[in-house]
């Protein structure tokens, strides 16, 4: 099984990485999501509903952002960190 890490750091590619997520998922592959550096700039329904959908596909969400954390569920996760994921990543897609 393929493992992709889609990387969001563009507060505007926010969307698009997620359901970049999501069609992975789909493809039944192994799918990290990180949001680095910033907060979720728009936390409307959809996106809100899309984030539960990644969930229950197993799907992880990980951000350096602790308000990511507290306020959505993220796991919070270091650079350091983020480096060893990604680097056993077969495939990484960056926003």
């Amino acid at each position: 099984m393929k493992k992709i890490a889609v990387v969001i750091r563009d507060v505007d590619q926010q969307y698009e990485g997620l359901r970049t997520s999501l069609g992975a998922l789909l493809e039944s592959a192994e799918v990290q999501m990180f949001v680095l550096n910033h907060e979720i700039a728009n936390m409307d329904e959809a996106y809100h509903d899309n984030m539960e959908f990644l969930d229950e596909m197993e799907g992880e969400r990980f951000s350096n952002n602790s308000a990511n954390v507290e306020k959505y569920g993220f796991q919070y996760v270091t650079l350091a960190e983020v480096a060893e994921k990604l680097d056993a990543a077969s495939i990484v897609i960056p926003f």
